[in-house]
């Protein structure tokens, strides 16, 4: 695959030194456990990426720091490489809606950029059929400078969550859906499924500074939300 513009901030170095700790994981699983492993401690970057309404959008590439959704991007795409080039490939088709790199071409809401990657094979849905679902009307229009976008958002309701935890596994993305009005998700991690009943995720927390391991019983007990999202990367 030929990507379409090298991303800004890519070292090439970096990206092989990463990949060469998954050449022997087959799984979608096993590569995004040792992958998000190795970002454990990186720093919390605000707005990391270059563009806006009135600014030119730039393909960007950060492995030094992460807020939640470049964190997940990164090790997503990372997953799914095999090269270098690979991976700048899959990071734009995971963050730009066809791929083509403009602002307004960016996944800027979660649900948008989750219905984008099931639509490209990149995600499937995840659902258990005896854990509810819920559906929550949003009109989203936190994203100055994008028109109002409304959308149907269907999640497990936050009591519900323990009878799903026990069965996400190790890789699995979740979403956690806000209770505002205006906006869909406020945050998004990566679980990692521990001996017996532990599940963590690992997440860019912005109050932590970094990108931490957190027991998602601390998270949820922690933050107010109407449910969860919870995709599984192919």
């Amino acid at each position: 695959m030929k990507h379409a513009q090298p991303p800004r901030g890519l070292s090439r170095r970096s990206v092989e030194q990463l990949l060469s700790n998954t050449k022997r994981d087959r799984s979608a699983a096993s590569r995004i456990e040792v992958l998000s492993r190795q970002f454990l401690g990186c720093p919390y970057k605000l707005d990391p990426l270059i563009g806006s309404s009135d600014i030119a959008e730039v393909f960007t590439v950060t492995l030094d720091g992460f807020d939640c959704v470049t964190y997940i991007e990164t090790v997503v795409a990372l997953a799914r490489a095999s090269n270098v080039d690979d991976f700048a490939d899959w990071l734009r088709k995971i963050r730009y809606e066809q791929g083509r790199i403009q602002w307004d071409r960016r996944n800027h809401y979660m649900t948008l950029w989750i219905r984008n990657n099931i639509r490209n094979g990149i995600l499937k849905p995840f659902s258990i059929r005896a854990v509810p679902i819920v559906s929550r009307e949003r009109i989203l229009n936190v994203v100055p400078g994008l028109d109002p976008q409304r959308t149907r958002i269907k999640c497990v309701p936050k009591v519900a969550v323990p009878r799903l935890q026990r069965h996400l596994q190790t890789g699995d993305l979740i979403f956690f859906v806000s209770t505002r009005k205006h906006l869909d998700t406020f945050h998004a991690g990566i679980i990692v499924r521990g001996d017996g009943t532990k599940v963590s995720m690992r997440h860019a927390s912005r109050s932590q500074g970094s990108v931490v391991e957190q027991k998602l019983s601390d998270f949820l007990k922690a933050n107010r939300m109407a449910g969860v999202i919870v995709v599984r990367p192919q």
